[in-house]
């Protein structure tokens, strides 16, 4: 868990607003005893999650994928090839949603917008440096031995669904 608590009281609030905003059916099916909270779920989300992340493309055909997800710090971060297509949508609309699913235990579901996070003409972002620690930690130096991009997924919507809290969360400990 990486998330100060500024950021888990931001994303408790999130996750609040978008099931508030969401359709009633939605709200039928996610309930407090079948959710997360936000300190639960960054308890739940941790190593590397495979994500199946949507992009558009440039006739506005939607494409999906998947990634390795990491969440830090209340946002997935994943990586891709330069070359790949995913990268190319990214590059000119930003607009992402991901889904992390555990069979029918685990559902993470976001709507946002992805920042890259890699240095572009030798400028990282700011969040970079303590973000490739990481992920070298993760995954060791030579994973960086190919032009790889890393994003960060801002969420502007997010529910999560769980059939077992307490199971999940006795996993996760």
């Amino acid at each position: 868990m990486y998330e100060t608590e500024p950021e888990l009281r931001e994303l408790q609030t999130l996750i609040d607003a978008s099931l508030g905003r969401s359709t009633a059916h939605l709200q039928s099916i996610i309930t407090g005893e079948r959710s997360l909270s936000a300190e639960q779920m960054t308890r739940v989300l941790t190593g590397m999650c495979v994500l199946v992340l949507s992009t558009v493309t440039a006739k506005g055909e939607p494409r999906v994928s998947a990634v390795d997800g990491h969440f830090l710090h209340g946002r997935w971060v994943f990586g891709t090839a330069r070359s790949a297509a995913k990268a190319r949508h990214l590059r000119v609309r930003p607009a992402a949603s991901a889904a992390h699913l555990r069979g029918e235990e685990l559902g993470v579901f976001v709507h946002g917008a992805v920042e890259e996070l890699t240095p572009v003409n030798g400028q990282p972002h700011p969040d970079w440096p303590p973000i490739h620690e990481y992920l070298r930690g993760f995954y060791g130096d030579m994973s960086f031995d190919f032009d790889v991009v890393y994003y960060r997924l801002r969420p502007t919507w997010m529910t999560v669904y769980a059939t077992d809290p307490a199971g999940l969360l006795a996993q996760a400990s």
